[in-house]
């Protein structure tokens, strides 16, 4: 959503065409209707949340933000810390989707302020299940605020 109030996208924010069409395919067949917006790495994804100067439409406010840490240009973590550091990003829900299962990045996705952190299955029907069940407890269950 922009910031107009209707119902949010979903920001993917990932880097691999492979996962980004798996996810996508998850998404969908499980009829989840909200716009996926796809941003292939941190910089556009900074751009599209925090931009210098606010676009005519406003700028993005999705539902939920699903983000890859292994990023181009500016990193998974990092585009956490600025999201969670900003006062107008601050509250939208951040589900880490990555393929670390590393002690130290859980531990500083957390702290930063993820609201869910989910180590990619390897395994495609695995994935679909993951990705599906995320969008089905963030977008029909969970009662955001206000």
């Amino acid at each position: 959503m922009t910031e107009s109030g209707a119902p949010g996208p979903i920001l993917l924010v990932d880097d691999s065409d492979s996962d980004v069409a798996l996810t996508l395919r998850a998404l969908r067949k499980h009829r989840l209707a909200n716009e996926i917006v796809v941003a292939r790495d941190g910089v556009e994804a900074l751009e599209l949340l925090q931009p210098e100067r606010e676009p005519a439409g406003g700028r993005l406010v999705p539902r939920l933000i699903m983000l890859d840490l292994k990023l181009p240009r500016v990193g998974g973590i990092e585009v956490l810390r600025r999201l969670k550091d900003d006062e107008r990003t601050r509250g939208i829900p951040v589900v880490v989707l990555t393929s670390s299962n590393q002690v130290p990045d859980i531990e500083t996705c957390y702290r930063l302020g993820a609201n869910s952190y989910i180590v990619k299955p390897v395994e495609f029907e695995s994935f679909a299940r993951a990705v599906s069940e995320i969008g089905m407890y963030w977008l029909l269950l969970n009662q955001p605020p206000g």
